[in-house]
């Protein structure tokens, strides 16, 4: 009787109508098994589909998303985070762009603008069954881009993966390290070599290295000059791609 009551209220909180909060998608574990082959799947042969590698990360990243909640709890400003859930929009970054080269806030607004990106495209969390933990995987996609900024790599297939790999050894999410052998697979052999060679090794210097980077609130420090946050937070800037002819080209450009 005890097994079947436990089955019963294990079984309930799957159902149609416990929705958790506003973006929230009830769904059974056999559904969230499908959700993951499928979106691995499509994942792997559309690489860009924001909303796939989202559904990926939402359906295999439970565990990994715990331990970080469980780091920002141990961690000062990771509680506040916690606490006062603040959110990465277009309009709260909109003073980036008044800001100068040099600045977080300059750089993030060059790397968005540049790119024709926005703070607003990103996906909503709707698989994860815990309002605060779907609050930690909204947060992990509102601050990749800094990520990118931080680390100085830009958006090709080379400088996702690479900076896939050190979110794999910062955070351990699993789509994180789907999605480096996924850019991996999809690299030439000239620039998968050099991710291997190069990238990978210092993905696992960086991931160890950097300060905690899910428990920084970079809406604080938009106006302070990057080089000197990066050396705060024990950033270590990838290496630059050589162009042909060995000159170096800018991980950002």
């Amino acid at each position: 009787a005890a097994t079947s009551s436990r089955f019963f209220v294990w079984s309930r909180s799957y159902t149609s109508d416990a929705k958790m909060f506003s973006t929230h998608v009830p769904t059974t574990p056999s559904q969230k098994f499908a959700l993951t082959i499928g979106a691995a799947v499509g994942a792997l042969i559309q690489p860009a589909r924001a909303d796939l590698v989202a559904t990926l990360g939402e359906t295999t990243g439970v565990l990994a998303l715990r331990r970080i909640r469980d780091q920002m709890l141990r961690d000062e400003v990771g509680r506040q985070l916690l606490r006062d859930q603040p959110q990465i929009t277009h309009h709260r970054m909109a003073q980036c762009w008044d800001m100068p080269l040099n600045t977080l806030g300059g750089s993030y607004a060059n790397f968005m603008g540049t790119r024709g990106f926005s703070a607003d495209d990103r996906p909503p969390v709707r698989f994860v069954d815990d309002p605060e933990l779907a609050y930690v995987a909204a947060r992990y996609r509102e601050v990749h881009d800094f990520w990118h900024v931080l680390f100085e790599l830009n958006t090709s297939v080379l400088g996702e993966a690479a900076l896939k790999a050190m979110e794999y050894t910062h955070t351990g999410l699993p789509m994180c390290g789907l999605a480096t052998v996924g850019g991996f697979l999809r690299l030439n052999g000239e620039k998968r070599k050099l991710l291997q060679s190069v990238y990978f090794p210092w993905a696992m210097r960086a991931g160890l290295r950097c300060a905690p980077l899910m428990c920084l609130r970079y809406e604080d420090h938009l106006e302070e000059d990057l080089k000197t946050l990066q050396a705060r937070w024990r950033i270590i800037v990838a290496p630059p791609v050589l162009a042909s002819g060995g000159r170096e080209n800018s991980n950002l450009s």
